[in-house]
């Protein structure tokens, strides 16, 4: 059983089908067992991401409703969600400038390290930072997690 924090970025392929989308279902088979953290904010995220898919016709708006409510139900049931107090906004305001990366993208990697320092805290195995953006993985390497990118999984 290992311990993940999925971005919007990668989480979005559990409910799309893109590269990277099998790999994802995988991880978050109920049988693995495995921890799955998300920031609250992903909701707006993953709800952002879905429409805009309908706007560039990749989708349509049934399909998109259904993925938003698989979502909503999942994010109720089988996510921990990390919510965003002040502290990781001052933590991601100055992973923003360290790092040089866009602002949500701060705010998710923040709230990555909480949990990160928390199982470190308790001598648990090391977060792995699922996402498909490299500026973020990158960033997420250099706080010392873990990463992994969906889409070196086709």
């Amino acid at each position: 059983m290992a311990a993940f924090f999925f971005d919007s970025s990668a989480l979005v392929k559990r409910y799309i089908v893109e590269i990277g989308t099998n790999w994802v279902n995988q991880v978050l088979n109920p049988a693995t067992r495995h921890r799955i953290h998300v920031a609250r904010i992903t909701e707006v995220e993953v709800a952002a991401a879905l429409i805009r898919r309908v706007h560039t016709k990749s989708i349509s708006q049934a399909d998109a409703a259904k993925a938003k409510k698989q979502f909503d139900q999942e994010m109720q049931t089988c996510y921990r969600i990390v919510e965003i107090t002040p502290a990781v906004f001052r933590s991601a305001a100055q992973l923003a400038v360290t790092h040089e990366i866009r602002a949500y993208d701060a705010v998710q990697l923040a709230a990555a390290v909480v949990v990160h320092s928390r199982r470190t805290a308790r001598k648990l195995p090391p977060l792995t930072l699922a996402a498909s953006d490299q500026e973020l993985l990158a960033a997420a390497k250099a706080e010392g997690l873990l990463v992994e990118d969906p889409q070196t999984h086709p």
